[in-house]
């Protein structure tokens, strides 16, 4: 039951990491404008993302942009979009194969690969989680190292996003809920064993005779007294 318990958690887990990692990929709050400096009052703020960017004027209006060229984009972003993006389907096979492999499905009810698909939708979550934690990772170290840059204005600075602190988020409950249901179907795989009578080999001693209600040899008979012709 334990076991269960521990499969069930890591599931959910899992599952609120891809639909974290889903939303920090389409948010585009990976950067936003920094206040500092001269620019502690304006009446415009940037925010970009993976995909867009949008301006947010103090009257309210909001506005957003896709980015025109896709090639013209840095070699980073370009590689981040990937990453995240193959984090988004690594995860939802995973999940797939999960469902299959728990033992509170049905699917493929009594196979011994039942333990084997849960154990690769786990292996398959840890892997998305570090394709997620990535693109987040070195974004943030960027953000950081331009923030204390004298050299750059600040004007042009950004800091740490929303979609970034979520990144961070989904990535681990993905790479923890990986390793429980790693751990709970690894860790509570019997061997099988085959049934009884199957694969054993025939005995090559010869069928002994019962103990009892054995028929009597003809010297026993011969010396009771009878024999075997009257009674033919």
């Amino acid at each position: 039951m334990a076991s269960w318990a521990l499969e069930l958690l890591g599931f959910s887990l899992s599952l609120l990491g891809l639909i974290g990692t889903l939303i920090a990929t389409v948010l585009p709050h990976w950067w936003r404008s920094a206040h500092v400096g001269a620019s502690i009052l304006t009446a415009v703020s940037y925010v970009k993302g993976l995909w867009m960017e949008c301006v947010w004027h103090s009257t309210g209006v909001y506005q957003c942009q896709a980015h025109r060229s896709q090639l013209a984009l840095p070699a980073d972003l370009r590689a981040a979009r990937a990453m995240m993006v193959v984090s988004c389907l690594l995860a939802a096979l995973a999940a797939g194969a999960a469902v299959v492999g728990m033992r509170c499905t049905r699917c493929a009810e009594g196979s011994p690969a039942k333990a084997s698909a849960a154990g690769s939708g786990g292996i398959g979550f840890v892997a998305a989680g570090l394709l997620c934690l990535a693109p987040v990772s070195w974004s943030t170290s960027d953000v950081v190292v331009d923030f204390y840059n004298p050299a750059l204005p600040a004007g042009m600075k950004f800091e740490i996003g929303q979609a970034l602190y979520l990144g961070f988020a989904s990535s681990a409950l993905s790479i923890l809920g990986g390793a429980m249901l790693c751990a709970s179907c690894f860790g509570s795989a019997t061997p099988f064993w085959p049934p009884s009578g199957v694969g054993e080999l025939p005995s090559s001693r010869p069928p002994s005779a019962p103990k009892g209600n054995h028929a009597p040899s003809v010297t026993s008979a011969a010396h009771s007294g009878y024999r075997l012709s009257d009674y033919v």
